[in-house]
């Protein structure tokens, strides 16, 4: 894998985890979301007009041309297993952005991620 394949399929992954983080946040402003025949316009439309959540759509298009730059230069079988490292990314910043907790079973989950992305990366 070139550096700058790497590089993109990094910046899509960090990119697609950042684009979780802001939706996260804008249901910490919107409350629990429940749609219903009666109120699924209004909510919609408060979804569209909340900050966090639009900056957060336009994260993962952002994400989506990044991935596919980094797509074309390696294969689906190396570049998909990658994603994984955005469940590292989001335990971390969902740590001190949100104050969720991270267990040590999680963490013990995330080396096991990691470990198996490094493996599939080298081959």
């Amino acid at each position: 894998m070139t550096w700058a394949a790497f590089a993109f399929l990094m910046t899509g992954v960090l990119l697609n985890a950042a684009a979780q983080l802001l939706l996260k946040a804008g249901t910490n402003v919107t409350g629990v979301i429940t749609l219903t025949a009666d109120n699924w316009t209004a909510t919609i439309y408060r979804m569209a007009t909340q900050g966090h959540f639009v900056a957060g759509v336009i994260l993962y298009g952002v994400s989506l041309i990044v991935w596919i730059l980094g797509l074309s230069r390696v294969p689906v079988s190396i570049a998909y297993p990658m994603l994984s490292l955005g469940y590292v990314v989001n335990a971390i910043a969902a740590h001190y952005l949100f104050g969720e907790s991270v267990t040590a079973t999680r963490w013990l989950g995330i080396g096991f991620v990691i470990v198996g992305v490094w493996l599939v990366a080298r081959s």
